[in-house]
């Protein structure tokens, strides 16, 4: 496997968590755990199936989430955290926190989730 150059360490964290909904699933599995494709869906309502999979396939390559599909009729998949993932959630609350303190009239923000930061 081709190794992937990047200029400093700060492009190794934008290449794993940079895609348009990486952060926002990894906060909810962060605070929820496990959840099946589904849950995770009815959370982030504006993304498409394709694109979840895709960013969902993203953190499963990065090891940051894990995907156990449970055998049952039908099979139930669920995403669940890893340790990497996890270790992520300081930089994503410093995220929410600068979010908050920076919102302004541009934006409306319409499902707060960071309440607690």
């Amino acid at each position: 496997m081709d190794k992937i150059k990047v200029v400093c360490e700060i492009e190794v964290t934008i290449k794993m968590i940079g895609g348009k909904y990486k952060a926002l699933i990894l906060e909810y599995l962060i605070k929820n755990r496990s959840q099946r494709f589904s849950e995770i869906h009815r959370y982030i309502n504006n993304v498409s199936q394709r694109t979840l999979t895709n960013q969902l396939r993203e953190l499963e390559a990065d090891g940051l989430i894990k995907r156990t599909v449970f055998p049952e009729v039908p099979p139930r998949v669920e995403y669940s955290i890893t340790e990497k993932g996890d270790s992520l959630s300081e930089i994503l609350e410093l995220m929410c926190t600068w979010g908050a303190e920076n919102l302004d009239e541009r934006f409306e923000l319409t499902d707060p989730q960071c309440s607690e930061c």
